[in-house]
């Protein structure tokens, strides 16, 4: 990565984040979750979590985002967003996310790849792709596969 996103691209994310959690689909948990995925190219996709009756077929809002984003081509991610909490009310907590999507990421991102945690208000808390998955395995770990 460049650089760290400056203060308005990060506002920005959380802003997309909190448009793409309106979009949740939760009948069932009544959690809803907006992602922001920012690429090193500028374009942001956004991702929110969808459930099901069945409950193992429930995708993700940083899933949704990134599996967007490489089904239109896009390798090169630098920061995401996260937004998330219960349907009713403005109250957000500090959403990280699932193991899944972690080794998600893993698969696409770099280490210093940044998540950016938004408690809807403009406050929000950061941490690296490394500080939130130690020891991930990834494709570099596969014989035969490029690093990345």
């Amino acid at each position: 990565m460049s650089e760290k996103p400056d203060e308005k691209t990060i506002l920005m994310l959380e802003k997309k984040a909190l448009e793409a959690r309106k979009r949740a689909y939760t009948p069932y948990s009544h959690f809803s979750v907006g992602a922001a995925l920012l690429c090193t190219n500028g374009h942001v996709y956004l991702g929110c979590n969808i459930e099901n009756a069945s409950y193992t077929p429930v995708n993700c809002a940083e899933r949704t985002a990134f599996f967007k984003a490489v089904s239109e081509g896009e390798r090169d991610f630098e920061a995401m967003a996260i937004a998330g909490g219960p349907d009713s009310g403005e109250d957000l907590v500090l959403c990280s996310p699932c193991g899944v999507c972690r080794q998600v990421m893993r698969e696409f991102c770099r280490d210093d790849f940044l998540i950016f945690f938004s408690d809807g208000k403009g406050g929000f808390i950061s941490r690296t792709l490394s500080e939130m998955l130690p020891f991930g395995f990834g494709p570099d770990q596969l014989l035969g596969h490029g690093e990345k």
